[in-house]
């Protein structure tokens, strides 16, 4: 792959990731309910899934599912039942302060990398984007194990970069602005807006 090549797919993979969507969401409920290090553990984690697709779609997972929409569907419709589920669980958490602080310290790390991954591996658009897209800069029959790890190792390092740096604003804007980890009206707006990601993956299906 020529250096050329390789930017033109960085280009795109930049603005893949940087484009607001579910993925966002879930980085920005955990860096907010929780801590930069709970943000950035489902940022690590989110990348991994969307790794996992890259290297998936050279394998030909991508062309597999095209040819089997009825696990497509199934996947796409867990992904929104996984994102109705994020909005219904924040709408409906009322602890106190005691319990907010015990549920942070023991579960929000575990919860940061289930969510992170659960929302790309929940995501087989991924598949069939990256099928797409690799179509694009290589030959299948030329593609060698080291111009698969490149692509892929630029994809994690991409979306997972995008997302810590997403992350550390957003701690960086609590502190600026004075947000609470416990802001009712905040918590309203995330719960509506997984609920409403949730109906448009279900609308564009």
């Amino acid at each position: 792959m020529t250096l050329s090549l390789w930017l033109s797919l960085v280009a795109i993979c930049m603005m893949g990731a940087m484009s607001p969507g579910p993925s966002l969401a879930v980085v920005l409920k955990h860096s907010i309910h929780g801590s930069m290090k709970s943000g950035m553990l489902a940022a690590i984690s989110h990348g991994v899934g969307v790794g996992f697709y890259a290297a998936a779609s050279l394998l030909g997972l991508g062309a597999l599912m095209l040819q089997f929409p009825t696990v497509y569907q199934v996947l796409v419709y867990l992904g929104a039942a996984y994102l109705a589920y994020l909005g219904i669980k924040i709408l409906l958490a009322k602890p106190s302060a005691d319990e907010l602080q015990v549920a942070q310290q023991s579960g929000s790390a575990q919860q940061a990398l289930q969510d992170g991954f659960a929302i790309a591996f929940l995501n087989p658009k991924l598949a069939v984007f990256f099928l797409a897209l690799f179509s694009q800069f290589i030959d299948p029959a030329n593609l060698t194990f080291k111009v698969g790890m490149i692509m892929c190792l630029t994809v994690f390092v991409i979306d997972t970069g995008w997302y810590l740096i997403v992350a550390a604003l957003t701690e960086l804007s609590k502190k600026r602005f004075a947000f609470t980890k416990s802001s009712p009206w905040l918590d309203k707006v995330l719960a509506v807006i997984f609920i409403a990601l949730a109906v448009r993956v279900l609308l564009t299906t």
